[in-house]
Protein backbone atom coordinates (compact mmCIF):
# COMPACT_ATOMS: atom_id res chain seq x y z
CA UNK A 1 0.00 0.00 0.00
CA UNK A 2 1.44 3.36 -1.04
CA UNK A 3 0.52 5.82 1.65
CA UNK A 4 2.91 8.55 0.65
CA UNK A 5 0.66 9.86 -2.13
CA UNK A 6 -2.26 10.37 0.27
CA UNK A 7 -0.90 11.51 3.59
CA UNK A 8 2.83 11.90 3.23
CA UNK A 9 5.43 9.29 4.05
CA UNK A 10 4.82 6.98 6.98
CA UNK A 11 6.93 7.78 10.02
CA UNK A 12 8.98 5.25 11.91
CA UNK A 13 6.86 3.08 14.18
CA UNK A 14 3.54 4.07 12.60
CA UNK A 15 0.95 1.47 11.64
CA UNK A 16 -2.36 1.53 9.75
CA UNK A 17 -5.46 0.36 11.63
CA UNK A 18 -8.62 -0.71 9.79
CA UNK A 19 -12.05 -0.33 11.34
CA UNK A 20 -15.28 -0.33 9.39
CA UNK A 21 -14.68 1.49 6.10
CA UNK A 22 -11.98 3.71 7.61
CA UNK A 23 -8.26 3.29 8.04
CA UNK A 24 -6.15 5.48 10.27
CA UNK A 25 -2.47 6.06 10.78
CA UNK A 26 -1.70 5.17 14.35
CA UNK A 27 1.59 6.02 16.11
CA UNK A 28 2.89 3.12 18.13
CA UNK A 29 4.10 5.61 20.75
CA UNK A 30 0.43 6.08 21.75
CA UNK A 31 0.48 9.83 21.22
CA UNK A 32 -3.22 9.55 20.41
CA UNK A 33 -4.68 6.40 21.86
CA UNK A 34 -6.92 3.85 20.16
CA UNK A 35 -8.97 1.18 21.92
CA UNK A 36 -10.24 -1.59 19.58
CA UNK A 37 -12.78 -2.71 22.20
CA UNK A 38 -14.76 0.48 21.56
CA UNK A 39 -15.54 -0.63 18.02
CA UNK A 40 -18.96 -1.60 19.37
CA UNK A 41 -19.39 1.98 20.60
CA UNK A 42 -18.53 3.43 17.20
CA UNK A 43 -20.60 0.88 15.26
CA UNK A 44 -23.64 1.57 17.42
CA UNK A 45 -23.17 5.32 16.96
CA UNK A 46 -23.06 4.98 13.17
CA UNK A 47 -26.20 2.83 13.20
CA UNK A 48 -28.17 5.22 15.44
CA UNK A 49 -27.06 8.39 13.64
CA UNK A 50 -28.01 6.84 10.29
CA UNK A 51 -31.57 6.29 11.46
CA UNK A 52 -31.78 9.77 12.94
CA UNK A 53 -30.66 11.26 9.62
CA UNK A 54 -33.17 9.05 7.81
CA UNK A 55 -35.96 10.58 9.90
CA UNK A 56 -34.66 14.12 9.45
CA UNK A 57 -34.23 13.96 5.69
CA UNK A 58 -37.42 12.02 5.00
CA UNK A 59 -39.34 15.09 6.19
CA UNK A 60 -37.54 17.04 3.42
CA UNK A 61 -38.33 14.44 0.78
CA UNK A 62 -34.80 13.01 0.71
CA UNK A 63 -34.13 9.28 0.86
CA UNK A 64 -30.78 8.05 2.14
CA UNK A 65 -28.97 5.21 0.38
CA UNK A 66 -27.01 2.88 2.65
CA UNK A 67 -24.71 0.42 0.80
CA UNK A 68 -25.92 -3.15 1.17
CA UNK A 69 -29.36 -2.22 2.44
CA UNK A 70 -32.20 -4.20 0.87
CA UNK A 71 -34.65 -2.12 -1.13
CA UNK A 72 -37.69 -3.67 0.50
CA UNK A 73 -40.00 -2.75 3.30
CA UNK A 74 -38.21 -3.59 6.54
CA UNK A 75 -40.26 -5.05 9.39
CA UNK A 76 -39.05 -6.29 12.76
CA UNK A 77 -41.09 -7.93 15.50
CA UNK A 78 -41.00 -6.23 18.89
CA UNK A 79 -39.43 -8.72 21.31
CA UNK A 80 -41.25 -7.08 24.20
CA UNK A 81 -44.55 -8.36 22.77
CA UNK A 82 -45.48 -5.01 21.26
CA UNK A 83 -46.70 -4.21 17.79
CA UNK A 84 -44.70 -4.65 14.65
CA UNK A 85 -42.63 -1.66 13.64
CA UNK A 86 -40.81 -0.86 10.45
CA UNK A 87 -39.96 1.76 7.87
CA UNK A 88 -42.25 2.57 4.98
CA UNK A 89 -40.89 2.17 1.44
CA UNK A 90 -39.82 5.48 -0.04
CA UNK A 91 -42.24 7.13 -2.51
CA UNK A 92 -41.14 7.36 -6.09
CA UNK A 93 -39.44 10.57 -7.18
CA UNK A 94 -37.66 11.25 -3.89
CA UNK A 95 -34.14 12.62 -3.96
CA UNK A 96 -31.37 10.35 -2.69
CA UNK A 97 -28.39 11.05 -0.44
CA UNK A 98 -25.49 8.63 -0.84
CA UNK A 99 -22.58 7.78 1.40
CA UNK A 100 -19.45 9.87 0.78
CA UNK A 101 -21.32 12.65 -1.02
CA UNK A 102 -22.10 16.13 0.25
CA UNK A 103 -25.83 16.61 0.85
CA UNK A 104 -26.61 20.33 0.85
CA UNK A 105 -29.70 19.79 2.98
CA UNK A 106 -28.00 17.20 5.16
CA UNK A 107 -26.80 17.39 8.76
CA UNK A 108 -23.68 18.90 10.32
CA UNK A 109 -21.83 16.75 12.85
CA UNK A 110 -19.31 17.85 15.44
CA UNK A 111 -17.02 15.32 17.05
CA UNK A 112 -15.92 17.61 19.85
CA UNK A 113 -13.06 15.45 21.21
CA UNK A 114 -11.89 13.60 18.12
CA UNK A 115 -8.37 12.35 19.05
CA UNK A 116 -7.31 10.41 15.92
CA UNK A 117 -10.44 11.37 13.97
CA UNK A 118 -11.48 7.74 13.44
CA UNK A 119 -15.11 8.32 14.36
CA UNK A 120 -15.46 11.35 12.07
CA UNK A 121 -13.88 9.47 9.17
CA UNK A 122 -16.24 6.56 9.72
CA UNK A 123 -19.18 8.99 9.61
CA UNK A 124 -17.98 10.29 6.25
CA UNK A 125 -17.47 6.81 4.77
CA UNK A 126 -20.45 4.97 6.27
CA UNK A 127 -23.26 7.45 7.07
CA UNK A 128 -25.23 9.09 4.22
CA UNK A 129 -26.93 12.48 4.27
CA UNK A 130 -24.04 14.55 5.63
CA UNK A 131 -23.37 18.18 4.85
CA UNK A 132 -20.19 18.49 6.89
CA UNK A 133 -18.28 16.84 9.73
CA UNK A 134 -16.01 18.82 12.06
CA UNK A 135 -13.35 16.80 13.91
CA UNK A 136 -12.13 18.94 16.78
CA UNK A 137 -9.50 18.48 19.45
CA UNK A 138 -7.53 20.70 21.81
CA UNK A 139 -4.27 18.83 21.18
CA UNK A 140 -2.12 20.10 18.34
CA UNK A 141 -0.59 16.63 17.87
CA UNK A 142 -4.05 15.08 17.65
CA UNK A 143 -5.18 17.65 15.07
CA UNK A 144 -2.03 17.06 13.04
CA UNK A 145 -2.71 13.34 13.02
CA UNK A 146 -6.39 13.96 12.17
CA UNK A 147 -5.44 16.04 9.15
CA UNK A 148 -3.21 13.23 7.89
CA UNK A 149 -5.95 10.63 8.43
CA UNK A 150 -8.53 12.78 6.64
CA UNK A 151 -6.22 13.06 3.65
CA UNK A 152 -5.31 9.38 3.90
CA UNK A 153 -9.00 8.40 3.62
CA UNK A 154 -9.77 11.02 0.95
CA UNK A 155 -12.72 12.52 2.85
CA UNK A 156 -11.52 16.12 2.91
CA UNK A 157 -14.64 17.24 1.07
CA UNK A 158 -16.74 16.17 4.08
CA UNK A 159 -14.45 16.25 7.13
CA UNK A 160 -12.44 19.21 8.37
CA UNK A 161 -10.09 19.20 11.36
CA UNK A 162 -10.32 21.88 14.02
CA UNK A 163 -7.96 22.97 16.80
CA UNK A 164 -10.11 24.63 19.46
CA UNK A 165 -11.58 24.35 22.91
CA UNK A 166 -14.72 22.27 22.34
CA UNK A 167 -16.80 24.50 24.60
CA UNK A 168 -15.78 27.69 22.83
CA UNK A 169 -16.44 26.10 19.45
CA UNK A 170 -19.97 25.09 20.46
CA UNK A 171 -20.70 28.49 22.02
CA UNK A 172 -19.41 30.25 18.91
CA UNK A 173 -21.63 28.22 16.56
CA UNK A 174 -24.61 28.91 18.81
CA UNK A 175 -23.86 32.65 18.86
CA UNK A 176 -23.59 32.71 15.08
CA UNK A 177 -26.97 30.92 14.89
CA UNK A 178 -25.32 28.09 13.02
CA UNK A 179 -25.61 25.21 15.49
CA UNK A 180 -24.69 21.63 14.76
CA UNK A 181 -27.37 19.05 14.07
CA UNK A 182 -25.43 16.31 15.90
CA UNK A 183 -22.74 16.62 18.56
CA UNK A 184 -20.73 13.60 19.66
CA UNK A 185 -19.01 13.98 23.05
CA UNK A 186 -16.65 11.28 24.30
CA UNK A 187 -14.57 12.81 27.12
CA UNK A 188 -12.08 10.78 29.10
CA UNK A 189 -13.29 11.99 32.49
CA UNK A 190 -16.14 14.18 33.64
CA UNK A 191 -18.39 15.62 30.88
CA UNK A 192 -19.69 18.36 33.20
CA UNK A 193 -17.72 21.19 31.60
CA UNK A 194 -19.11 20.43 28.12
CA UNK A 195 -22.79 19.88 28.84
CA UNK A 196 -23.89 23.51 29.07
CA UNK A 197 -22.54 24.32 25.61
CA UNK A 198 -23.69 21.03 24.11
CA UNK A 199 -27.37 21.32 25.05
CA UNK A 200 -27.46 24.77 23.42
CA UNK A 201 -25.63 23.94 20.21
CA UNK A 202 -27.28 20.68 19.08
CA UNK A 203 -30.64 19.10 18.39
CA UNK A 204 -29.22 15.57 18.73
CA UNK A 205 -26.59 14.84 21.35
CA UNK A 206 -24.47 11.69 21.70
CA UNK A 207 -22.59 11.44 24.99
CA UNK A 208 -20.19 8.83 26.37
CA UNK A 209 -18.65 8.49 29.80
CA UNK A 210 -15.75 6.08 30.01
CA UNK A 211 -15.16 4.27 33.28
CA UNK A 212 -18.68 5.27 34.28
CA UNK A 213 -18.92 3.10 37.38
CA UNK A 214 -15.61 4.10 38.91
CA UNK A 215 -15.83 7.71 37.80
CA UNK A 216 -19.31 8.28 39.18
CA UNK A 217 -18.05 7.24 42.61
CA UNK A 218 -17.41 10.95 43.01
CA UNK A 219 -21.18 11.22 43.41
CA UNK A 220 -21.21 8.96 46.44
CA UNK A 221 -21.06 9.87 50.10
CA UNK A 222 -17.40 8.94 50.49
CA UNK A 223 -16.46 12.13 48.64
CA UNK A 224 -19.39 14.54 49.01
CA UNK A 225 -17.23 17.63 48.68
CA UNK A 226 -15.67 16.36 45.45
CA UNK A 227 -18.96 15.85 43.66
CA UNK A 228 -19.83 19.49 42.76
CA UNK A 229 -16.23 20.26 41.87
CA UNK A 230 -15.41 17.17 39.81
CA UNK A 231 -18.69 16.08 38.31
CA UNK A 232 -21.55 18.42 39.16
CA UNK A 233 -23.97 16.03 37.46
CA UNK A 234 -26.68 16.01 40.08
CA UNK A 235 -25.30 14.85 43.37
CA UNK A 236 -25.97 11.34 44.50
CA UNK A 237 -24.92 11.32 48.17
CA UNK A 238 -25.81 7.71 48.91
CA UNK A 239 -24.14 4.36 48.43
CA UNK A 240 -27.48 3.09 47.21
CA UNK A 241 -27.22 -0.68 46.92
CA UNK A 242 -23.42 -0.73 46.64
CA UNK A 243 -21.06 -1.43 49.45
CA UNK A 244 -18.04 -0.56 47.32
CA UNK A 245 -15.66 -0.40 50.24
CA UNK A 246 -16.84 -3.75 51.61
CA UNK A 247 -17.10 -5.74 48.37
CA UNK A 248 -14.56 -6.49 45.70
CA UNK A 249 -16.95 -5.53 42.90
CA UNK A 250 -19.80 -3.00 42.89
CA UNK A 251 -23.35 -4.20 42.63
CA UNK A 252 -24.50 -3.88 39.02
CA UNK A 253 -27.51 -1.62 39.59
CA UNK A 254 -25.09 1.27 39.59
CA UNK A 255 -24.81 1.04 35.80
CA UNK A 256 -28.41 2.01 35.15
CA UNK A 257 -28.24 4.63 37.90
CA UNK A 258 -25.28 6.20 36.09
CA UNK A 259 -27.44 6.48 32.96
CA UNK A 260 -30.23 8.15 34.90
CA UNK A 261 -27.90 10.58 36.67
CA UNK A 262 -26.38 11.81 33.41
CA UNK A 263 -29.82 12.15 31.76
CA UNK A 264 -31.01 14.21 34.73
CA UNK A 265 -27.98 16.44 34.38
CA UNK A 266 -28.58 16.95 30.65
CA UNK A 267 -32.23 17.83 31.18
CA UNK A 268 -31.39 20.15 34.07
CA UNK A 269 -28.93 22.11 31.96
CA UNK A 270 -31.26 22.21 28.97
CA UNK A 271 -34.06 23.59 31.15
CA UNK A 272 -31.97 26.72 31.79
CA UNK A 273 -32.45 27.64 28.12
CA UNK A 274 -36.11 26.60 27.80
CA UNK A 275 -35.03 23.29 26.30
CA UNK A 276 -35.63 19.68 27.29
CA UNK A 277 -34.38 16.24 26.29
CA UNK A 278 -35.95 13.05 25.01
CA UNK A 279 -33.75 9.93 25.26
CA UNK A 280 -33.76 7.73 22.17
CA UNK A 281 -31.32 5.11 23.44
CA UNK A 282 -29.29 4.78 26.66
CA UNK A 283 -26.78 1.97 26.90
CA UNK A 284 -24.42 0.75 29.60
CA UNK A 285 -21.77 -1.44 27.99
CA UNK A 286 -18.32 -2.63 28.97
CA UNK A 287 -16.61 0.20 30.87
CA UNK A 288 -18.69 3.15 29.63
CA UNK A 289 -22.20 4.47 29.22
CA UNK A 290 -23.57 5.92 25.97
CA UNK A 291 -26.71 8.05 25.65
CA UNK A 292 -28.43 9.30 22.48
CA UNK A 293 -30.86 12.14 23.18
CA UNK A 294 -32.94 14.61 21.20
CA UNK A 295 -32.88 18.19 22.45
CA UNK A 296 -36.01 20.28 21.87
CA UNK A 297 -37.07 23.83 22.64
CA UNK A 298 -40.43 24.35 24.34
CA UNK A 299 -41.29 26.45 27.35
CA UNK A 300 -44.52 24.58 28.11
CA UNK A 301 -42.84 21.17 28.12
CA UNK A 302 -40.01 22.41 30.32
CA UNK A 303 -42.54 22.95 33.11
CA UNK A 304 -43.03 19.21 33.32
CA UNK A 305 -39.33 18.48 33.85
CA UNK A 306 -39.63 18.35 37.65
CA UNK A 307 -42.09 15.46 37.36
CA UNK A 308 -39.52 13.55 35.28
CA UNK A 309 -36.87 13.65 38.03
CA UNK A 310 -36.86 11.66 41.24
CA UNK A 311 -34.98 10.83 44.41
CA UNK A 312 -34.55 7.23 45.46
CA UNK A 313 -34.82 5.89 49.01
CA UNK A 314 -32.58 2.87 49.33
CA UNK A 315 -32.47 0.54 52.33
CA UNK A 316 -28.89 -0.08 53.45
CA UNK A 317 -29.86 -3.49 54.83
CA UNK A 318 -31.87 -5.35 52.20
CA UNK A 319 -31.42 -3.04 49.19
CA UNK A 320 -35.11 -2.36 48.50
CA UNK A 321 -35.76 1.00 46.90
CA UNK A 322 -38.60 3.47 46.46
CA UNK A 323 -38.80 6.43 44.08
CA UNK A 324 -39.89 9.93 45.10
CA UNK A 325 -40.78 12.22 42.20
CA UNK A 326 -39.69 15.83 42.60
CA UNK A 327 -42.85 17.21 41.01
CA UNK A 328 -46.38 16.23 40.05
CA UNK A 329 -48.21 16.91 36.79
CA UNK A 330 -51.99 16.47 36.58
CA UNK A 331 -54.14 16.99 33.51
CA UNK A 332 -57.35 19.03 33.43
CA UNK A 333 -58.73 18.50 29.97
CA UNK A 334 -56.25 20.06 27.57
CA UNK A 335 -54.46 21.91 30.38
CA UNK A 336 -51.92 20.68 32.90
CA UNK A 337 -51.33 21.64 36.49
CA UNK A 338 -47.85 21.45 37.98
CA UNK A 339 -47.35 21.11 41.71
CA UNK A 340 -44.91 19.82 44.29
CA UNK A 341 -44.84 16.11 44.97
CA UNK A 342 -45.98 14.64 48.28
CA UNK A 343 -44.02 12.14 50.32
CA UNK A 344 -41.90 10.53 51.54
CA UNK A 345 -42.87 7.06 50.27
CA UNK A 346 -41.12 5.28 53.17
CA UNK A 347 -41.15 5.39 56.96
CA UNK A 348 -38.25 6.11 59.33
CA UNK A 349 -36.91 2.58 58.83
CA UNK A 350 -37.31 -0.21 56.30
CA UNK A 351 -40.51 -2.20 56.79
CA UNK A 352 -38.74 -5.42 55.78
CA UNK A 353 -35.41 -5.41 57.64
CA UNK A 354 -35.76 -2.43 60.04
CA UNK A 355 -32.61 -0.75 58.71
CA UNK A 356 -32.26 2.90 57.79
CA UNK A 357 -32.69 4.44 54.34
CA UNK A 358 -30.20 6.45 52.35
CA UNK A 359 -31.26 9.12 49.89
CA UNK A 360 -29.89 9.14 46.35
CA UNK A 361 -30.35 11.29 43.29
CA UNK A 362 -31.79 13.28 41.74
CA UNK A 363 -31.99 11.12 38.65
CA UNK A 364 -34.07 10.66 35.50
CA UNK A 365 -37.24 8.70 36.29
CA UNK A 366 -38.72 8.43 32.79
CA UNK A 367 -37.95 5.67 30.22
CA UNK A 368 -34.36 5.39 29.02
CA UNK A 369 -35.28 4.50 25.43
CA UNK A 370 -37.69 5.36 22.64
CA UNK A 371 -38.75 1.84 21.68
CA UNK A 372 -40.14 2.90 18.29
CA UNK A 373 -36.77 4.40 17.37
CA UNK A 374 -34.89 1.34 18.65
CA UNK A 375 -37.09 -0.81 16.44
CA UNK A 376 -36.14 1.32 13.44
CA UNK A 377 -32.46 0.72 14.14
CA UNK A 378 -33.07 -3.02 14.52
CA UNK A 379 -35.05 -3.05 11.29
CA UNK A 380 -32.24 -1.32 9.38
CA UNK A 381 -29.67 -3.75 10.76
CA UNK A 382 -31.83 -6.71 9.81
CA UNK A 383 -32.08 -5.52 6.21
CA UNK A 384 -28.33 -4.94 5.92
CA UNK A 385 -26.50 -7.97 7.38
CA UNK A 386 -22.78 -7.65 7.81
CA UNK A 387 -22.76 -3.85 7.78
CA UNK A 388 -20.78 -3.62 11.04
CA UNK A 389 -18.12 -5.79 12.59
CA UNK A 390 -20.01 -5.93 15.89
CA UNK A 391 -23.47 -6.17 14.33
CA UNK A 392 -24.38 -9.38 16.15
CA UNK A 393 -23.79 -7.76 19.50
CA UNK A 394 -25.65 -4.57 18.50
CA UNK A 395 -28.70 -6.63 17.55
CA UNK A 396 -28.44 -8.59 20.80
CA UNK A 397 -28.19 -5.50 23.01
CA UNK A 398 -30.97 -3.64 21.20
CA UNK A 399 -33.19 -6.72 21.36
CA UNK A 400 -32.71 -6.77 25.14
CA UNK A 401 -33.57 -3.07 25.22
CA UNK A 402 -36.91 -3.78 23.56
CA UNK A 403 -37.62 -6.45 26.18
CA UNK A 404 -37.01 -4.19 29.18
CA UNK A 405 -39.93 -2.86 31.21
CA UNK A 406 -39.74 0.82 30.34
CA UNK A 407 -41.89 1.94 33.28
CA UNK A 408 -39.67 0.26 35.90
CA UNK A 409 -36.65 2.52 36.58
CA UNK A 410 -34.32 0.23 38.55
CA UNK A 411 -33.87 -3.49 39.07
CA UNK A 412 -32.80 -6.10 41.61
CA UNK A 413 -30.30 -8.88 41.11
CA UNK A 414 -30.69 -12.49 42.17
CA UNK A 415 -27.34 -12.71 43.90
CA UNK A 416 -28.05 -9.62 46.00
CA UNK A 417 -31.48 -10.91 47.08
CA UNK A 418 -30.00 -14.27 47.99
CA UNK A 419 -26.99 -12.86 49.82
CA UNK A 420 -29.27 -10.68 51.96
CA UNK A 421 -30.86 -13.75 53.55
CA UNK A 422 -27.76 -15.97 53.13
CA UNK A 423 -29.46 -18.65 51.03
CA UNK A 424 -28.76 -20.41 47.75
CA UNK A 425 -29.51 -18.45 44.61
CA UNK A 426 -32.47 -19.66 42.51
CA UNK A 427 -32.03 -19.91 38.78
CA UNK A 428 -33.10 -17.00 36.62
CA UNK A 429 -35.96 -18.97 35.07
CA UNK A 430 -37.23 -20.17 38.46
CA UNK A 431 -37.40 -16.68 39.93
CA UNK A 432 -38.93 -15.17 36.79
CA UNK A 433 -41.50 -17.96 36.74
CA UNK A 434 -42.42 -17.30 40.37
CA UNK A 435 -43.09 -13.64 39.55
CA UNK A 436 -45.15 -14.54 36.49
CA UNK A 437 -47.18 -17.09 38.47
CA UNK A 438 -47.92 -14.34 40.99
CA UNK A 439 -49.30 -12.08 38.25
CA UNK A 440 -46.43 -9.60 37.93
CA UNK A 441 -44.43 -8.49 34.91
CA UNK A 442 -40.71 -9.17 34.75
CA UNK A 443 -37.86 -8.53 32.34
CA UNK A 444 -34.09 -8.54 32.07
CA UNK A 445 -31.83 -5.53 31.65
CA UNK A 446 -29.13 -4.98 29.06
CA UNK A 447 -26.89 -3.60 31.82
CA UNK A 448 -26.72 -6.79 33.92
CA UNK A 449 -26.92 -10.51 33.19
CA UNK A 450 -28.89 -11.52 36.29
CA UNK A 451 -31.11 -8.46 36.64
CA UNK A 452 -34.71 -8.75 37.78
CA UNK A 453 -36.74 -5.81 36.53
CA UNK A 454 -40.30 -6.14 37.76
CA UNK A 455 -43.35 -4.18 38.82
CA UNK A 456 -43.76 -6.46 41.85
CA UNK A 457 -43.54 -4.62 45.21
CA UNK A 458 -40.63 -5.46 47.53
CA UNK A 459 -43.00 -7.40 49.80
CA UNK A 460 -43.74 -9.84 46.96
CA UNK A 461 -40.04 -10.28 46.20
CA UNK A 462 -39.26 -11.15 49.81
CA UNK A 463 -42.24 -13.51 49.99
CA UNK A 464 -40.79 -15.38 47.03
CA UNK A 465 -37.39 -15.49 48.71
CA UNK A 466 -39.00 -16.76 51.93
CA UNK A 467 -40.67 -19.56 49.99
CA UNK A 468 -37.35 -20.38 48.34
CA UNK A 469 -35.62 -20.44 51.73
CA UNK A 470 -38.11 -23.05 52.94
CA UNK A 471 -36.92 -25.32 50.13
CA UNK A 472 -33.28 -24.45 50.75
CA UNK A 473 -33.17 -23.57 54.45
CA UNK A 474 -30.44 -21.51 56.05
CA UNK A 475 -29.01 -22.02 59.52
CA UNK A 476 -31.12 -19.48 61.36
CA UNK A 477 -29.32 -20.07 64.65
CA UNK A 478 -26.34 -18.33 63.12
CA UNK A 479 -28.30 -15.19 62.24
CA UNK A 480 -27.92 -12.15 64.43
CA UNK A 481 -31.12 -10.75 65.94
CA UNK A 482 -30.41 -7.39 64.30
CA UNK A 483 -29.48 -8.70 60.84
CA UNK A 484 -31.71 -8.04 57.81
CA UNK A 485 -31.95 -11.81 57.18
CA UNK A 486 -33.34 -12.43 60.68
CA UNK A 487 -36.09 -9.81 60.32
CA UNK A 488 -37.05 -10.88 56.79
CA UNK A 489 -37.19 -14.61 57.55
CA UNK A 490 -39.09 -14.13 60.80
CA UNK A 491 -42.17 -13.04 58.81
CA UNK A 492 -44.47 -15.65 57.33
CA UNK A 493 -45.02 -15.25 53.57
CA UNK A 494 -48.48 -14.21 52.45
CA UNK A 495 -47.68 -15.16 48.84
CA UNK A 496 -47.14 -18.85 48.19
CA UNK A 497 -44.66 -18.85 45.34
CA UNK A 498 -44.54 -21.49 42.63
CA UNK A 499 -41.15 -22.16 41.03
CA UNK A 500 -42.49 -24.30 38.21
CA UNK A 501 -40.76 -22.98 35.10
CA UNK A 502 -43.05 -21.29 32.61
CA UNK A 503 -42.46 -21.12 28.88
CA UNK A 504 -42.69 -17.31 28.82
CA UNK A 505 -40.14 -16.99 31.64
CA UNK A 506 -37.30 -17.34 29.13
CA UNK A 507 -37.00 -14.08 27.12
CA UNK A 508 -36.83 -14.30 23.35
CA UNK A 509 -33.36 -12.81 23.07
CA UNK A 510 -32.11 -15.52 25.45
CA UNK A 511 -33.89 -18.29 23.55
CA UNK A 512 -32.41 -17.12 20.28
CA UNK A 513 -28.91 -17.12 21.77
CA UNK A 514 -28.23 -13.53 20.74
CA UNK A 515 -24.88 -12.03 21.68
CA UNK A 516 -25.94 -9.65 24.40
CA UNK A 517 -22.91 -9.04 26.63
CA UNK A 518 -19.22 -8.41 26.09
CA UNK A 519 -16.76 -11.25 26.47
CA UNK A 520 -13.17 -10.50 27.40
CA UNK A 521 -11.66 -9.82 23.96
CA UNK A 522 -8.09 -9.28 25.12
CA UNK A 523 -5.99 -8.59 28.19
CA UNK A 524 -6.35 -5.13 29.76
CA UNK A 525 -9.28 -4.18 27.53
CA UNK A 526 -10.61 -1.46 29.81
CA UNK A 527 -10.18 2.30 29.47
CA UNK A 528 -6.80 3.37 28.16
CA UNK A 529 -4.60 5.93 29.88
CA UNK A 530 -5.53 9.61 29.81
CA UNK A 531 -3.93 11.66 27.04
CA UNK A 532 -1.85 14.69 28.01
CA UNK A 533 -2.65 18.21 26.89
CA UNK A 534 0.34 18.26 24.56
CA UNK A 535 -0.82 15.12 22.79
CA UNK A 536 1.25 12.57 24.68
CA UNK A 537 -0.02 9.97 27.09
CA UNK A 538 0.32 9.57 30.83
CA UNK A 539 2.19 6.81 32.62
CA UNK A 540 1.50 3.42 31.07
CA UNK A 541 -1.31 1.49 32.70
CA UNK A 542 0.90 -1.56 32.68
CA UNK A 543 3.48 0.27 34.77
CA UNK A 544 0.77 1.37 37.19
CA UNK A 545 -0.50 -2.17 37.54
CA UNK A 546 2.99 -3.39 38.34
CA UNK A 547 3.35 -0.62 40.89
CA UNK A 548 0.02 -1.09 42.70
CA UNK A 549 -0.99 -4.72 42.25
CA UNK A 550 0.21 -7.88 44.03
CA UNK A 551 1.76 -5.93 46.86
CA UNK A 552 1.20 -8.69 49.38
CA UNK A 553 2.71 -11.24 47.05
CA UNK A 554 5.77 -9.09 46.56
CA UNK A 555 6.18 -8.64 50.33
CA UNK A 556 5.94 -12.40 50.83
CA UNK A 557 8.68 -13.00 48.28
CA UNK A 558 10.91 -10.26 49.64
CA UNK A 559 12.72 -11.62 52.70
CA UNK A 560 13.83 -8.15 53.79
CA UNK A 561 10.18 -7.07 54.16
CA UNK A 562 9.17 -9.96 56.43
CA UNK A 563 7.87 -9.00 59.83
CA UNK A 564 10.52 -10.10 62.36
CA UNK A 565 8.45 -9.79 65.53
CA UNK A 566 6.63 -12.82 67.00
CA UNK A 567 2.84 -12.94 67.07
CA UNK A 568 0.90 -12.21 70.24
CA UNK A 569 -0.01 -15.88 70.84
CA UNK A 570 3.63 -16.93 70.50
CA UNK A 571 4.56 -14.46 73.23
CA UNK A 572 1.83 -15.90 75.46
CA UNK A 573 2.95 -19.45 74.68
CA UNK A 574 -0.41 -20.49 73.19
CA UNK A 575 0.48 -20.46 69.46
CA UNK A 576 -0.36 -23.85 67.93
CA UNK A 577 1.91 -23.26 64.93
CA UNK A 578 4.94 -21.98 66.75
CA UNK A 579 7.33 -23.67 64.33
CA UNK A 580 5.72 -21.99 61.32
CA UNK A 581 5.10 -18.72 63.05
CA UNK A 582 6.85 -15.51 62.01
CA UNK A 583 10.48 -15.72 63.14
CA UNK A 584 11.68 -13.81 66.15
CA UNK A 585 14.39 -11.22 65.78
CA UNK A 586 17.84 -12.67 65.71
CA UNK A 587 19.59 -12.13 69.06
CA UNK A 588 22.29 -9.51 69.05
CA UNK A 589 25.83 -10.94 69.18
CA UNK A 590 27.16 -11.03 72.75
CA UNK A 591 30.70 -10.12 73.72
CA UNK A 592 33.03 -13.03 74.46
CA UNK A 593 34.39 -13.00 78.02
CA UNK A 594 38.16 -13.25 78.33
CA UNK A 595 40.56 -13.11 81.22
CA UNK A 596 42.73 -10.52 79.54
CA UNK A 597 42.19 -6.95 80.58
CA UNK A 598 40.78 -4.48 78.08
CA UNK A 599 43.29 -2.61 75.99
Amino acid sequence: MDTGSCAGPMKTGETVIMEGKAKIIFPSANEVFYNPVQEFNRDLTCAVITEFIRLQLSAKGIQIAVPGEEKVEKVVVDLSEGEEAGSEPAPEGERAAAVGEVCKEGVRILEALAASGLRSIRFAKEVPGLRAVVANDFSSKAVELMARNIQFNEVGHLVTSSLADARMLMYQQKAEKHPFDIIDLDPYGSPATFLDAAVQAACFLVLSIRGAVTSLLHLRSEAPSGCPRLWNLGRDPSRLDFRILEQAAPRPRFHTQALRIILHSLDQRANCYQRYIMPLLSVSADFYIRVFVRVFTGQATVKASASKQALVYNCVGCGTHRFQRLGKMTSHGSNFKYSAASGPPVGPSCEHCHQRHQLGGPMWAEPLHDLAFVQRVLSALGSNPGRFGTQDRIQGVLSMVTEELSDVPLYYTLDCLSSTIHCNTPSLLQFRSALLHAGYRVSLSHACKNAIKTDAPPSALWDIMRCWERIHPVKRERLSDTSPAFHILSVEPTLQASFTIREDANPKSRKQGLKRFQENPEAYWGPKARAKAGGGISTSLQDKRKLHQNKRKERAEDGDRLKNTPCKRLKEGSCAGAEKCCPSPEPAPQAVKTDSPPP
